[in-house]
């Protein structure tokens, strides 16, 4: 059960006291694994290896929404935000967020302008956002009501959108110790929100009111137009697309794995029929402390994901040696979902972007080496960014794969044999005599 936590005003910086320490003593903490380890630091000894403590991070960012977030009525400009939620699928929760402030609130819902900003303002943005909830059933889609009908239009708007966001009961701000856990603004049950007018994006409209179109011709339609990813996938997960009887809501999690799928293999298609590239590259990037790595093979399309947790960090708290886990495809593709989970599809939808805005093929072998200074999860988004950020980078061209990997190793810390024992496509290149070396 959730229960207040006392500490928290005591570590608190003078910059968050007065109105916010009352805020910050209202924080409810859920543990999820029990934060004994966390109750014995108070953010002051960082036992837990990392050089800042999250958990204040997060409560300072909840904090000062102070007494904005202390009312049942939320007056404000909504990025537009919309959320759907997984729990008890088929019923799910369903609602708009939105931030007790007007104007220009778009970034506050807009991961594609986020990469590079400090963890703490990304944070911010996130724990901003009230959420209002109320429940649905998924095939409410085939026929919207009132209250989806009216989150499918904030979901179309062009831009930020004025929402009166009544609630049943003041917002509960709730912060969880499970470090797997994304941040989310605080929440509360939705008794009614009415929204000021707002310009559809017209992109997304026509889309919306074609039923006959099928939902992934849409999806694909509208990132050919310039659709962000972000916008495809709120609309998507409020039914919005596909055939209208068949129409369905996808909580938001699920929504942004298929719209990263669907993408991502609509390139992969068209970078098949191009032209190989020429020589071996090493692309390198580091961002939130996390070293990304990939390696083009003059080959027809493979994929491998690779990421190593390193000690101390979210999914490697006990372990003494850093934690790897990937998946890979080859050139037919795969029929499984990935082990390693949504942040392949986001990887493979970045550098198939890459290599048909280029209009050629390659192979590629993707990694990722994780230490403790990301101090806690931002989410897929962080993944499709960065290495959409590699993938701009100069490269290195090299004209053997052995040059490659030797390069590529120079950027990252595990050795050579852990990352072979762990890659199919790393193993068969460094075992593999191909016909091209006679």
């Amino acid at each position: 059960m959730p229960h207040r936590i006392a500490w928290l005003s005591s570590v608190m910086p003078q910059a968050v006291t007065g109105l916010e320490e009352e805020a910050a003593r209202s924080i409810e903490v859920v543990e999820s694994p029990p934060a004994w380890m966390c109750l014995q630091c108070r953010g002051a000894k960082l036992l837990c290896g990392k050089p800042r403590c999250p958990i204040i991070v997060k409560a300072q960012a909840l904090a000062k929404q102070g007494p904005m977030m202390s009312t049942r009525e939320i007056d404000g400009s909504s990025p537009p935000g919309v959320f759907v939620g997984r729990l008890g699928y088929p019923k799910v929760s369903i609602g708009p967020m939105v931030p007790a402030v007007h104007g220009d609130t778009s970034v506050m819902d807009a991961p594609e302008e986020w990469l590079g900003r400090p963890i703490d303002q990304i944070v911010e943005y996130r724990y901003s956002l009230v959420r209002g909830n109320t429940r649905a059933s998924v095939e409410d889609a085939r026929s919207p009501g009132r209250l989806l009908s009216s989150l499918q239009d904030l979901a179309m708007a062009s831009r930020p959108v004025d929402v009166e966001l009544k609630l049943a009961k003041a917002p509960r701000r709730i912060l969880t110790l499970s470090e797997d856990t994304q941040p989310f603004g605080p929440s509360a049950p939705l008794d009614r929100f009415t929204t000021g007018s707002q310009p559809a994006d017209r992109r997304i409209e026509a889309a919306y009111y074609d039923r006959s179109l099928k939902a992934v011709d849409a999806v694909r339609e509208m990132y050919g137009k310039g659709v962000t990813v972000t916008r495809i996938q709120k609309a998507f997960s409020l039914g919005m697309f596909g055939d209208g009887g068949r129409r369905k809501i996808v909580p938001t999690r699920w929504s942004i794995t298929a719209v990263d799928s669907s993408l991502s293999l609509g390139l992969v298609e068209k970078v098949k029929r191009r032209p190989t590239i020429d020589e071996y590259r090493v692309y390198g990037f580091r961002v939130y402390d996390n070293q990304y790595v990939a390696i083009l093979l003059p080959e027809k399309w493979r994929f491998e994901w690779i990421e190593a947790w390193f000690p101390n960090t979210t999914w490697n708290q006990f372990n003494s040696t850093p934690y790897m886990i990937g998946d890979y495809e080859e050139y037919f593709g795969r029929t499984t979902y990935a082990r390693v989970g949504g942040c392949y599809y986001s990887t493979r939808l970045a550098v198939a972007e890459a290599l048909e805005a280029e209009g050629r093929q390659a192979a590629a072998i993707v990694l990722r080496e994780t230490y403790p200074g990301f101090i806690m999860p931002l989410g897929v988004w962080n993944i499709r960014e960065s290495i959409r950020a590699m993938m701009k980078q100069p490269h290195e061209k090299h004209e053997t794969f052995a040059s490659a990997m030797g390069s590529a190793l120079s950027k990252l810390t595990i050795p050579k044999e852990k990352w072979a024992s762990e890659s199919v496509l790393i193993s068969r290149e460094l075992t593999q005599t191909k016909i091209t070396g006679y």
